[in-house]
Order: structure tokens, then C-alpha cells, then sequence
């Protein structure tokens, strides 16, 4: 906690690595078990928001980064769940996503069915995003 404190990153053991077997509980898989994943397929994960972005282009989508200790993902959040859920979306440190696998030869996304806040879990540690509206 100190490390996320002052710098914003640990060289240590990801925060998500110690919450790993709660999330598990939950059923929220990792990125990597999200990268791995087909088109289509259901597919729950959470991780530290990293990042939102509400590009002028996108009509009201909003995209956001989310990460693990296995790496990165990419969620979309369309403009109807965006209104639904906008607590969860603009303030959730640890943030969980029910959704669908939307594949394109590599590049993965988890398109958002439903959004949940698992800051609480976090307990003290300072995790911030970067949001670019």
C-alpha cells in the first residue's frame, strides 16, 4: 500500500494476487484467462481501473482499461449502460465486469452487460485512473 501511495505501482506483488482467491469466488476470471477466451462467449472479470475514455467520436461510449496481475483488458461500456450504471462507472477503484467477448484476430474486447463496485475490497490502498473525456 505504501508503494501505490507514493508512486502509483508497485515493483511487488500486484494488490489484485492477494485478492485473487475472493474474485475466484465470484467467479471473475483474469485477463490472461479473458484473452483466451472466443467470440461471444459470457465472461466475468475485475481489475484496477486504469483508465476511462469518452472519446467525442463515440457517441457516448465509454471505453476503459482494467488490470490484474495477469495484465490488461479492454471493456466497452455502451451509452444505454453508461446511464444505467453511471456510479460504478466513474467511481469504482476495482471494478467488475459482466459482459460478452467481442474478438477481432488478436485484439479482445469485453463488451459490458453489467458493472460492479469492488472497491471496498481494496480496503486503504490508493488506487487512481486516468479519465479522458
Amino acid at each position: 500500500m505504501a508503494d501505490y501511495a507514493s508512486l502509483g505501482l508497485t515493483l511487488g506483488r500486484h494488490p489484485l494476487a492477494l485478492l485473487r482467491s475472493r474474485l475466484a469466488k465470484k467467479r471473475l476470471i483474469t485477463a490472461s484467462e479473458l484473452l483466451r477466451l472466443p467470440h461471444g462467449r459470457p465472461a466475468r472479470v475485475s481489475g484496477l481501473v486504469t483508465c476511462r475514455q469518452r472519446p467525442d467520436t463515440a457517441s457516448g461510449v465509454v471505453f476503459v482499461t482494467l488490470e490484474d496481475e495477469t495484465g490488461c483488458m479492454n471493456i466497452v461500456v455502451w451509452k444505454n449502460l453508461v446511464d444505467g450504471q453511471r456510479a460504478e462507472l466513474l467511481h469504482s477503484r476495482l471494478m467488475g465486469v459482466e459482459g460478452v467477448v467481442e474478438r477481432d484476430g488478436e485484439v479482445v474486447h469485453l463488451v459490458a452487460r453489467r458493472l460492479a463496485d469492488y472497491s471496498a475490497l481494496l480496503g486503504p490502498l490508493a488506487a487512481a485512473s486516468r479519465d479522458f473525456h
